[in-house]
């Protein structure tokens, strides 16, 4: 690689190994469960990256009293627990954060009232509140499980970054489409087998091996030649179905952190499935886009633009695996 190349990938390197826990999706998360006509218990978990637990506390209208006991650290996270009084129903209600200040993390809200559908929604800055309906939106979990999954797969950068190195390693639309396809029912399959609780996999070493497979397809790019197909271009549903297993424990281990509702386990695992695949195919699109782009205006510049690209998930990749082996 020129001395050129290597500086491009030195300041790109700079720039993007910032994300350390890559994988991880760690909203606030709120959630308020109805006991009795006018007892709430609330459960408040907020992320100690990402500004929630320093300045954003629950907001409830004015007729409840809350009582929140002492929180403590639970992982990276800081809980709290509570009793909410409420003099009356909820319904027409606005509750949700106060002080979620611009570039904070975002949460998930959800309110289980006695006898009537789970209601859930995503707080963000700019719109942290939500009104309790009467007669709930039957598709509102749906609505917010789809975004977090698409979120998961577009800003989860490990999980970018592995769909980018397939593209780019096999480039051809069927053998795209085909190792696409083998990857999403894969990490369908581990995703929903672990999320269901029928098996699974503790959660560091999965994200270590993640950034391994991450490294493994960058070396395939790197070696390609042409005439001389490697295992991962004769046979790259294989390669990516095998990948895809592990990926899918990796996006359990994200929706496991974020909670699922106790009552809308099936719509919720399945929407946020559709969100990552969803994300994927706009990841897939994109990179095929820019790959046809240079292709056209700029065919001299493609080869180096695709090694530049190579060496660059490869070496973030490699930082993410030590990393994580040592954390």
């Amino acid at each position: 690689m020129t001395s050129f190349l290597r500086l491009v990938v030195g300041l790109l390197l700079l720039a993007f190994v910032a994300p350390a826990q890559a994988d991880e999706l760690r909203p606030g998360y709120m959630e308020l469960t109805q006991e009795t006509p006018s007892e709430w218990k609330l459960v408040w978990k907020a992320p100690i990256l990402g500004g929630l637990a320093t300045r954003a506390k629950p907001l409830l209208p004015d007729f409840c009293q809350l009582k929140l006991e002492t929180p403590r650290l639970s992982g990276p996270a800081v809980v709290a627990t509570g009793k909410v009084t409420c003099s009356r129903s909820l319904e027409g209600a606005t509750v949700g954060l106060d002080g979620m200040e611009p570039g904070a993390t975002d949460a998930l809200l959800r309110v289980a009232p006695l006898g009537h559908p789970v209601q859930t929604e995503r707080l963000a800055p700019g719109s942290s509140s939500f009104t309790v309906s009467a007669v709930p939106d039957r598709w509102q979990v749906a609505r917010t499980y789809f975004v977090i999954g698409v979120e998961h797969i577009v800003a989860g950068f490990d999980h970018l970054l592995f769909v980018v190195a397939l593209v780019l390693l096999l480039q051809r639309g069927w053998s795209v489409v085909a190792a696409a396809t083998a990857f999403t029912l894969a990490h369908s399959i581990t995703l929903a087998g672990t999320t269901l609780g029928l098996f699974g996999l503790p959660q560091a070493p999965v994200e270590a091996a993640i950034a391994l497979s991450i490294v493994f397809l960058a070396v395939e790019i790197a070696k390609v030649k042409p005439g001389e197909p490697r295992l991962s271009e004769r046979l790259p549903w294989m390669v990516a179905f095998l990948f895809g297993l592990l990926h899918g424990f990796g996006f359990a281990g994200a929706l496991r952190e974020i909670g699922l509702p106790e009552t809308d386990v099936p719509i919720a695992l399945l929407t946020f499935n559709l969100g990552v695949e969803a994300g994927q195919m706009l990841i897939i699109a994109a990179t095929v886009a820019i790959l046809a782009a240079l292709a056209r205006f700029a065919p001299q510049a493609r080869r180096p633009a695709i090694t530049v690209c190579t060496y660059l998930i490869g070496a973030v990749a490699s930082f993410w695996f030590i990393e994580r082996i040592w954390a």
